[in-house]
């Protein structure tokens, strides 16, 4: 993987798709274009957030981890920061569990690395059922250790970070399916505006290694 300014369509990631190519991915991302679109439809307007290389791309709004804390995602979850980003919801029967598993692996070999200076987040797609408690719950299920978080939220807000970080798919009726949803990894720095993509099936060690080469 080499990572490079936010990615436009990845080969093969199903669900992924960029807005008529990369050009246009990277125009409508500088723009933050879903945002007004966001707000119109109902999702409350985000603080400002503190400065950084996409802080006038990526809302600020209130999100909740799964061990019951309050953030703001910018400024708490992204900002200046390396971090992995993927999908998921509790009660998932699909990819959900094996992307954990090998997540899990991931954050085995990040160490004590991770929580410091790189960071772990994963976002429910079912932010209407998965509260907190139900994150929390699911963390203890598969045993997964302190450093990685689950985030959730008000459902316009997470719908609308889903689709800046590009877990999404421009036809309305696959991307209303959760059953078909991504398989992917967003990686970012932002503190360096570096961003890519990979599988989360990919093996651990190669995503251990660019996560902290990214």
């Amino acid at each position: 993987m080499t990572n490079q300014k936010l990615l436009g369509n990845v080969p093969g990631a199903s669900g992924i798709e960029a807005p008529h190519g990369k050009r246009a991915w990277l125009k409508w991302m500088g723009r933050g274009a879903l945002l007004p679109l966001a707000l119109a439809a109902g999702a409350s307007p985000p603080l400002r957030a503190a400065g950084g290389p996409r802080a006038d791309y990526f809302p600020n709004s209130v999100v909740q981890t799964h061990d019951g804390r309050s953030l703001r995602f910018y400024d708490d979850v992204v900002r200046g920061r390396v971090v992995l980003f993927n999908m998921m919801y509790a009660v998932c029967t699909g990819i959900c569990p094996g992307n954990t598993a090998n997540l899990r692996e991931v954050q085995a070999a990040l160490g004590s690395r991770l929580g410091k200076d790189v960071f772990m987040v994963s976002m429910t797609l079912q932010p209407e059922s998965d509260t907190p408690e139900v994150l929390s719950d699911y963390v203890e299920q598969y045993d997964i250790k302190p450093g990685w978080l689950f985030l959730t939220g008000k459902p316009r807000e997470m719908d609308l970070i889903r689709r800046k970080l590009g877990f999404f798919n421009d036809d309305p009726n696959i991307d209303g399916d959760l059953t078909n949803h991504t398989g992917m990894l967003r990686l970012g720095n932002e503190r360096l505006d570096r961003w890519s993509m990979m599988p989360a099936l990919a093996k651990p060690d190669q995503i251990a290694r660019n996560v902290l080469e990214a």
